[in-house]
């Protein structure tokens, strides 16, 4: 193509804005961003104002046109999609699955950058998913799209490990990073038809689901090493968290864990309070134990587990 690749970008959240701001840094001579596209915006804080997606916020500080549609298969926005006639449409979190008729528009087709090696963790939150069920390594995939959710052929992939510290946060902006570097790299290859498309494997395949609050509870029934991972997977959001008995026993408070780490040995009953100390506070779990270091009560303010066990006389937590 003489000419520079016309991209629609299509995403919302920040790991989105990281792939669209390299994007359009690095727009010239082989390709231009035409457009992009973003969820709409939505109530925020304790007023309730309307704020925009991060990709949106990008997009309009470079003089970018933005549609938001509430339905990717409006027949309105598709036909206003159509007009910025995208060679190429790159997508990434976005937060919708796109029709055929808009898969349909580029000539070059739909390109998705998902945050897993499909087809493992296919859906919504593959880099969350990777670490709480203890996935040694994850990555980055080039997909293209297709009705499905997340079964196009993959393009290209790029590999990293998982940290023995990574928490959702940390491996999501690693991931953002790693995909914007695969994505400009392979995009001539992939305009030219050099790089080619490969069917995902029919095995292996594993769906990484929506995830919820009730994610956070911590499962005292779960081995240490589980319960543990899944505070770092879930962090920031929904965070980690469980319950104690208020004073009198007859109602239960919540307790957010900030912070805690994997104790080996140490029996008891899953959720006993074994113990505190200086380091923190001990909790057996259905195998090994874990110390809370960092909590904060419900309605309080952030504090070391000791100075918490100090006013709070909890023996068991739920």
């Amino acid at each position: 193509m003489s000419r520079p690749l016309r991209l629609a970008f299509m995403g919302t959240p920040v790991l989105a804005r990281t792939l669209l701001a390299r994007l359009a840094n690095l727009a010239g001579p082989s390709w231009s961003v035409v457009g992009v596209v973003a969820q709409p915006d939505k109530p925020s804080g304790r007023n309730l104002q309307l704020q925009a997606p991060p990709v949106k916020v990008e997009a309009l500080a470079r003089g970018l046109p933005v549609l938001q549609p509430s339905r990717a298969r409006d027949p309105g926005f598709i036909d206003a999609f159509r007009l910025w006639a995208p060679d190429l449409v790159v997508v990434a979190a976005y937060g919708q699955i796109l029709p055929q008729t808009l898969l349909d528009v580029p000539p070059l087709g739909c390109l998705n950058v998902h945050t897993s090696l499909l087809p493992r963790w296919r859906g919504a939150a593959p880099i969350q998913w990777a670490i709480a069920e203890g996935d040694p390594e994850t990555g980055v995939c080039l997909m293209r799209m297709e009705a499905g959710l997340d079964t196009g052929p993959i393009l290209a992939t790029a590999r990293t490990p998982i940290r023995p510290g990574d928490t959702g946060s940390t491996l999501h902006d690693r991931l953002a990073d790693l995909g914007a570097e695969l994505l400009v790299q392979s995009l001539p290859g992939i305009a030219s038809g050099q790089i080619r498309p490969v069917p995902q494997p029919a095995d292996g395949v594993t769906y990484a689901r929506k995830i919820s609050r009730e994610d956070g509870r911590i499962d005292w029934n779960q081995p240490a090493e589980t319960v543990a991972r899944r505070a770092r997977a879930f962090s920031p959001w929904p965070g980690s968290f469980c319950t104690f008995n208020t004073p009198g026993g007859h109602a239960r408070s919540i307790l957010k864990v900030h912070a805690m780490e994997v104790i080996h040995g140490h029996p008891g009953a899953a959720g006993e309070v074994l113990g505190t100390s200086k380091d923190g506070t001990l909790v057996a779990c259905a195998r090994d134990a874990v110390r809370l270091v960092e909590v904060q009560p419900e309605g309080g303010r952030r504090m070391h587990a000791a100075a918490f066990m100090a006013g709070h006389p909890v023996s068991r937590f739920g």
